[in-house]
C-alpha cells in the first residue's frame, strides 16, 4: 500500500509540473499568441489598433497578472476548456481532440497492443528455441522491417495496395459518401481505410518487440533459478512462461508503457501520409497553422498520457516482480 502511495504522489507532483510548464512555455515565446491570426489579416494591409484588440477578444487571448492567468488556466484545464482553435476557428479546440481523438486510439493504441504481445511471444518463444528456424526467420524478418521508417514503409503500402491493386482506399478514415454512425457499412468502411495504417504501424514496429523481448529471456533462461526449476523437471512451458518470461518482460513492459502513452499523440507521418484524421494529423496542422490553442492542448494531452501510462506500469511492475515493493520498504 505504502508504494502505491508513494507512485500516486509522485505522479500528482510529475502532473502539476507539466501542467504549469504547459502553462508558461507559450508564454516565453516571443510576440502575442494573437500574432499568428494577425499576421495572416496584416498580408492585405496593416492592422489598426482597434482590430487587433477585436482579434485578442474574440480569440480568448489572456490578459491580467501572471498569476491570475495561472489560476484561471488551471480552472480551463479543471473544465477541459482550452479555448478556440485558430486554424479552425470558430471551433473549439475541446471538440477538435474529441472528434480526433477516438480515430487514434482505435487506430495506434489497438495496433501497438497488438504488436507488443504479438512480439512479445514471437521473441519468447524464439528464446526458448534459439538456434533453430523458430529464432532465425522471426529475428530477421523483425530487424530487416525495422530498418524502414515509418513513412516509407506507409509510402510503399500506399502505392503497391492503394494506387496500383487498389485493395484498400488511400486516404481519410471512411469516404465522402459514408455517413458517420454504428452501422454495420459504417464499421466496414472504417475498417477498410485502417488496414494501410495499421499495417505500416504493426509492420515497423514488430521487430523491436522481437528482438527486445528475444534477447531479455535468453539472459534470464541463464539465471540460477530457471536452472533449477529444469533440474526438477518441470514442464518447459511452465518454466518458459512462468519463470523466464515473467521475468524478462520487464524491460519490454517499460518500453510498452511509454509505447501506449505516446498512442495519444498519433503516429504524426503515418497519418499525415494516409491522411487520417487523428491527433498525429491534427497536431501536424496545428503546428503548420501556428495554432497555439491547438498545440497547448495536444501537448498537455500527450504528456498526461505518457505520466499516466508510465503510472500503470510502475504499478504493474509492483504486481509482477515483488522485488520492487520489498527495496521500496528497505529504503524506506
Amino acid at each position: 500500500m505504502k508504494y502505491v502511495l508513494q507512485k500516486v504522489g509522485l505522479f500528482v507532483l510529475t502532473l502539476w509540473a507539466a501542467i504549469t510548464l504547459n502553462f508558461f512555455l507559450p508564454r516565453l515565446m516571443p510576440g502575442s499568441p494573437a500574432d499568428a491570426a494577425i499576421a495572416k489579416l496584416s498580408q492585405n494591409g496593416p492592422v489598426s489598433d482597434a482590430t487587433r484588440a477585436a482579434i485578442e477578444a474574440q480569440l480568448g487571448v489572456p490578459t491580467g497578472s501572471i498569476w491570475d492567468q495561472y489560476v484561471a488556466y488551471l480552472g480551463q484545464v479543471a473544465r477541459l476548456d482550452f479555448g478556440v482553435s485558430y486554424t479552425f476557428y470558430p471551433q473549439s479546440v475541446s471538440s477538435m481532440v474529441s472528434t480526433a481523438l477516438p480515430y487514434t486510439i482505435g487506430l495506434v493504441g489497438i495496433v501497438t497492443i497488438l504488436a507488443f504481445v504479438i512480439g512479445t511471444l514471437i521473441g519468447t518463444a524464439a528464446a526458448w528455441r534459439r538456434g533453430t528456424w523458430l529464432d532465425s526467420l522471426p529475428t530477421l524478418t523483425g530487424s530487416f522491417l525495422s530498418t524502414f521508417p515509418y513513412f516509407w514503409t506507409a509510402l510503399l503500402l500506399l502505392f503497391f495496395f492503394g494506387y496500383v491493386l487498389h485493395w484498400f482506399p488511400t486516404t481519410g478514415a471512411y469516404a465522402a459518401t459514408t455517413t458517420p454512425g454504428f452501422t454495420w457499412d459504417f464499421i466496414v468502411d472504417l475498417a477498410q481505410h485502417a488496414v494501410l495504417p495499421a499495417l505500416t504501424i504493426l509492420l515497423t514496429s514488430l521487430g523491436g518487440w522481437i528482438i527486445g523481448m528475444r534477447n531479455a529471456m535468453i539472459n534470464t533462461l541463464g539465471e540460477d533459478y530457471v536452472t533449477f526449476a529444469e533440474a526438477n523437471g518441470l514442464h518447459g512451458r511452465t518454466i518458459a512462461l512462468r519463470y523466464a518470461a515473467r521475468n524478462a518482460i520487464l524491460p519490454n513492459l517499460t518500453g510498452f508503457g511509454l509505447t501506449l502513452g505516446g498512442v495519444v499523440g498519433g503516429s504524426i507521418l503515418v497519418e499525415q501520409v494516409f491522411g487520417y484524421p487523428g491527433i498525429g494529423y491534427l497536431l501536424f496542422n496545428a503546428v503548420i497553422g501556428q495554432d497555439y490553442p491547438l498545440m497547448q492542448a495536444l501537448f498537455l494531452m500527450i504528456t498526461v498520457s505518457v505520466l499516466i501510462a508510465n503510472f500503470l506500469v510502475d504499478i504493474l511492475y509492483g504486481v509482477l516482480d515483488p522485488r520492487t515493493v520489498s527495496y521500496t520498504h528497505l529504503r524506506a
